[in-house]
């Protein structure tokens, strides 16, 4: 994927640039773009439901932008309670900016107006500025980098969810691998393949990679075989093997496609694929490794060093 540059010079161009380097359109969300790290990064959190949330919230972007001795952050609030994202975002700069950190500027949205999150602003009424991103030349840039934004968290969710007639015939492949030998080489070369030549694995193959993964040693066999450059390509293929695995077959697909899609820099779909990873374990090392990473905000290349 082409890696694309975006300079915001003004309000609207912020709301059009969160969903894009988000992939998904916030709702009920803090979102934090940093800049002046060695490793920019951009992260997304609840809104706090109530204001006893609000020190956690803090805490977790905190956290990560002191780790990564981030020097300018710009924070947006989504939500249409004005009162809580006030708190929120008063909190939020307080702490900040007593950590040495500037909030280059805090912003409110609720979809249809934007706001200054915090105090007021010349030229803003109180009712806010009305707002339509979706004709901005940053998402027409997305298109052309090949970029998906999706109009919710809940839509990029739904990409990952199970397709009942693909699960069906991949459950009834399974009674034929029952007690079927592991093989880890089979699985790396099952993987490589259809990773290089953008195929999909028929209903037997899924069947039986299923059961051959739930060795961890095999596991680690596709696991070693992602890497920075065919990241993409995995989260592709992983995504359609945990799409049409069974529920309590999931937990290494969709910890394999959480770690694709954390090394293709795609942080929320990472989050998505844990989701899955949990409804089968919610207690799965892999996926607690990939959890960690993705709270530390520790950059996809970090992982070339280990």
């Amino acid at each position: 994927m082409t890696a694309t540059t975006f300079t915001a010079r003004t309000p609207e161009d912020v709301l059009a640039m969160v969903p894009v380097v988000l992939g998904f359109v916030p709702t009920e969300s803090v979102a934090m773009l940093t800049f002046g790290a060695a490793q920019a990064f951009h992260a997304r959190v609840d809104l706090p439901a109530r204001a006893g949330e609000i020190p956690e919230v803090v805490t977790s972007l905190l956290d990560p932008a002191r780790s990564h001795r981030v020097r300018r952050v710009l924070l947006v609030l989504y939500g249409a309670d004005a009162r809580l994202c006030r708190r929120t975002a008063t909190a939020l700069v307080r702490a900040f900016t007593g950590a040495g950190i500037d909030v280059v500027d805090a912003l409110r949205a609720d979809g249809e107006r934007w706001y200054p999150a915090v105090g007021t602003r010349p030229g803003v009424p109180p009712w806010g500025v009305a707002y339509d991103v979706s004709a901005h030349p940053f998402l027409a840039r997305a298109v052309v980098d090949g970029r998906v934004t999706y109009s919710s968290r809940e839509d990029l969710r739904a990409t990952l969810a199970a397709d009942p007639d693909a699960v069906a015939r991949v459950v009834g492949a399974l009674a034929d691998v029952h007690g079927s030998p592991v093989d880890a080489l089979w699985v790396r070369e099952l993987v490589e393949h259809h990773v290089h030549d953008a195929t999909s694995p028929g209903a037997d193959e899924v069947a039986r990679l299923l059961r051959a993964v739930l060795d961890t040693s095999v596991r680690d066999a596709a696991w070693g075989a992602i890497t920075r450059e065919s990241a993409h390509d995995h989260v592709r293929f992983w995504s359609d093997v945990v799409r049409r695995g069974p529920t309590p077959l999931l937990a290494a697909p969709a910890a394999l496609l959480a770690f694709a899609a954390w090394q293709a820099g795609h942080g929320a779909l990472a989050w998505c694929a844990l989701d899955r990873c949990a409804e089968a374990d919610e207690d799965y090392p892999l996926a607690r490794l990939v959890a960690e990473a993705l709270q530390r905000a520790v950059p996809p290349d970090a992982w070339e060093q280990v």
